[in-house]
């Protein structure tokens, strides 16, 4: 079955962090909408315009996801935050059962003041975890925590993808994915 995944890029997102799942979520057979906040031309925190599928917007509320993708960088983690469209998405997804994967400063900068990683353990960047007390905040590269997958930070955008296609399809998909890209 076909899984829909929406990835939100804002501008200063990760190029790394964004397209691996992208790349890899597409190799697996998932509908992916690239949803651009504030526009479909979105420029990474190093100064790579890409041009998003289509500009997020309200219509995105009433699709059904299996999982949505929040890639970091800064200030992108920060402009993702500071969406209420973004915040009501990530809440809607989860609550219907979708998976919530972010990597980088996204766990702590974005998720974290949701409330859906209260009580729960979780990865981000080194560092952006300080003052985040409802949150458990491990070193694993990457972690699959009750439908959130959360990981570290760029250099491991590519087993992050793989565990969002674990996550998905399961772990034989992903294996068979891994040993495709000769990861």
């Amino acid at each position: 079955m076909v899984k829909r995944v929406i990835t939100i890029l804002a501008d200063g997102f990760e190029e790394l962090e964004a397209l691996a799942p992208i790349d890899m979520l597409r190799r697996s057979g998932s509908h992916v909408v690239i949803a651009g906040l504030g526009g479909r031309r979105v420029v990474s925190s190093r100064g790579v315009a890409v041009e998003a599928d289509e500009e997020l917007s309200a219509k995105h509320l009433a699709a059904s996801w299996d999982a949505i993708v929040l890639p970091g960088g800064m200030p992108g983690a920060e402009n993702l935050h500071n969406s209420p469209l973004v915040n009501e998405l990530i809440k809607k997804i989860y609550s219907h059962g979708g998976y919530v994967c972010a990597i980088c400063a996204s766990p702590a900068v974005v998720l974290a003041p949701t409330g859906i990683l209260d009580g729960k353990t979780a990865v981000c960047y080194p560092g952006m975890e300080a003052g985040i007390d409802r949150v458990k905040f491990l070193e694993d590269k990457v972690l699959n925590t009750d439908r959130i997958i959360t990981s570290r930070g760029a250099g491991c955008a590519v087993q992050f993808a793989l565990e969002i296609v674990s996550a998905l399809y399961g772990r034989d998909a992903a294996e068979d994915l891994s040993r495709k890209i000769v990861y």
